[in-house]
């Protein structure tokens, strides 16, 4: 099922609602190793379908978690590119809508 409707939280308590490929710049650059080390992107509805996460890791650069359980996907990459990791995310999550 698409999502017509999508947000991103950060564990710093920050909530976007449609966040752009800007505002997910923002918030993965907001990431650090002590209070806010990741940032869940995903459809607000109970049991969302697909979810995409990105934890900055200890060594540096981030984790990228995607899955889709409708389109059995599940994959696991690592990015040290901010500008990377959100055109990639922002062409996925463009994906889910249709």
């Amino acid at each position: 099922m698409a999502a017509d409707y999508y947000c991103a939280d950060s564990e710093n308590g920050d909530h976007v609602d449609a966040p752009s490929e800007n505002v997910l710049f923002m918030l993965i650059s907001d990431l650090n190793g002590k209070d806010n080390t990741f940032v869940v992107i995903q459809p607000e509805e109970n049991d969302p379908a697909w979810f995409a996460s990105v934890a900055v890791l200890d060594e540096g650069g981030y984790e990228i978690v995607r899955r889709d359980t409708t389109r059995r996907e599940h994959e696991v990459a690592t990015e040290t590119s901010i500008d990377r990791v959100t055109g990639d995310l922002t062409t996925w999550l463009a994906a889910r809508a249709s």
